[in-house]
């Protein structure tokens, strides 16, 4: 990357839990991963995600590492599309898509904690979570359901687990969608219009929407307390659904060659051996 979008990146990135992340001052709608031409960054998110599908059978080949990917966002923030676009061409083998949902009264009856635990990635798999255990500090803290003393024991409870998850081998990249208000406004308008698209618009949808200012305060004190040098935060401007795609391929391509994979040796009584 250039230096230009290292610093313009680095504003995007919270990592360190003592400092106060300034939601409020990211553009939604800016592009720092664009060239500049939509169609060049489509084409360009095409061979980034079918890099990522060789990358990720080299992943699960190797065993070495687990991969988690959080994807968070307010309602129409495009986390379907990051799936589909993005991860789409790797082989459900070892790629897994959780959606999370209000949590079941089994679920209630334990730690908030529980029923994410089960769904982490084993050796070798990358799990992408749409939404994740951050809905937990963040519907309750704006419907009032927990104190600010129970909040800040979640976010304690969140970071310690997410390091014993990286200290056993789990890479945690944890991407929030950032949707300005109007672009939002119209992507709800545009599913509720569409008959194909209306099934996933829920009237909570239009009440989220009239608390916007009070998500948007527990996204920032989220991600303030949450970016941890373990498993740091990454705002996506994602205003436009090709930027939010191109810089989230990048963004995995880069962290996963970074690891840098490798197949495992061949068993020794193979070499030579031709299949009659």
């Amino acid at each position: 990357m250039s230096k230009s979008l290292d610093r313009q990146l680095a504003a995007l990135q919270h990592r360190d839990p003592a400092r106060r992340f300034d939601l409020a001052a990211v553009d939604a709608g800016s592009k720092p991963f664009s060239v500049g031409d939509k169609a060049t960054d489509k084409a360009a998110v095409e061979e980034t995600a079918a890099r990522l599908d060789t990358l990720q059978n080299l992943f699960w080949a190797d065993r070495r590492y687990r991969m988690l990917i959080v994807l968070q966002g307010m309602d129409a923030s495009g986390k379907d599309g990051t799936l589909r676009h993005v991860f789409g061409r790797m082989s459900p083998l070892g790629v897994h898509a959780v959606g999370w949902r209000a949590p079941s009264e089994e679920e209630r009856s334990h730690d908030f904690l529980w029923r994410i635990h089960q769904r982490t990635p084993a050796a070798g798999e990358i799990t992408l979570f749409n939404r994740s255990h951050y809905e937990d500090v963040i519907v309750p803290v704006v419907k009032g359901q927990i104190t600010r003393e129970q909040t800040r024991q979640r976010f304690a409870q969140i970071n310690d687990f997410e390091r014993m998850l990286t200290e056993h081998g789990t890479v945690i990249l944890k991407f929030m969608l950032h949707l300005s208000r109007d672009e939002q406004r119209a992507r709800l308008q545009a599913r509720l219009d569409d008959p194909a698209k209306r099934w996933k618009f829920l009237m909570e949808d239009v009440e989220a929407r009239r608390r916007w200012d009070d998500y948007q305060a527990a996204y920032a004190d989220l991600i303030s307390a949450t970016g941890t040098p373990w498993a740091p935060w990454t705002v996506v401007p994602a205003d436009s659904k090709t930027h939010r795609n191109l810089m989230i391929a990048t963004l995995v391509e880069q962290r996963l060659r970074s690891l840098e994979l490798r197949f495992p040796e061949g068993d020794p009584a193979l070499d030579g051996l031709r299949i009659e």
